[in-house]
């Protein structure tokens, strides 16, 4: 958790009960005016119904693109399975808590269909080779690229630190993409935030490997 100015950045492990432990915490003890959430309509749309990727979204994202977003979330309710927790939980926390409270809620991040036109631009056929390669190399020698932690739990600040540079040297693209232009996004709508409501407490709650980025931003101006 970080702190600048009126806003309050909650890093969440999408899978985490811990996640929505501490936000439930957070918003039940301070009561936040506005809740900014790292999701776009249509995320929150698909999350709030429960509606599963479609073939109708191959036109719109494009094959490639399609097919990242579909072994993404695979992945993502796989891990989620082993520790009972649905992938965005702890977004439907704070969405629910906030209409219990009456709170604002704000969507600050990137249309996740922009994001994944730009992954799928950037990514060369070197990271290509490297991403199949790094599968590979796990599946045959069981060989961690980072050391094990607690799922249940947001990982240690030093292994999220070390992920990111990992990916950043391996793949500058998805870094590129994933990380650092939705960083640029969410922290210029959570700068608009500030301005637009400076007297009122705003709580941000982003994926952990976002956190850290989005207030050296914020810092910057």
């Amino acid at each position: 958790m970080d702190k600048f100015k009126n806003i309050t950045i909650i890093g969440t492990s999408h899978i985490a009960i811990e996640s929505i432990n501490q936000i439930s915490e957070f918003i039940e003890k301070n009561k936040p005016e506005i809740v900014g959430l790292e999701l776009d309509k249509k995320r929150i749309y698909g999350l709030l119904n429960k509606t599963k990727i479609s073939i109708k979204d191959v036109f719109k994202m494009g094959l490639k693109a399609f097919i990242f977003n579909l072994i993404g979330s695979y992945v993502e309710k796989k891990l989620g399975k082993l520790v009972g927790v649905s992938p965005g939980d702890e977004m439907l926390a704070a969405i629910k808590l906030a209409k219990k409270h009456k709170l604002q809620l704000a969507l600050i991040d990137q249309n996740i269909e922009i994001t994944l036109k730009r992954l799928i631009k950037e990514f060369s056929w070197k990271e290509k080779f490297r991403f199949f390669w790094d599968i590979l190399k796990g599946l045959i020698f069981r060989k961690p690229l980072i050391e094990p932690f607690d799922l249940k739990k947001v990982p240690p600040k030093k292994t999220i630190k070390k992920l990111l540079n990992l990916v950043k040297e391996r793949y500058p693209s998805i870094y590129k993409t994933l990380i650092h232009e939705r960083n640029i996004v969410m922290a210029k709508h959570l700068k608009n935030l500030m301005l637009k409501y400076k007297d009122s407490q705003i709580l941000a709650i982003v994926g952990a490997g976002h956190e850290d980025g989005i207030i050296e931003i914020l810092k910057r101006g």
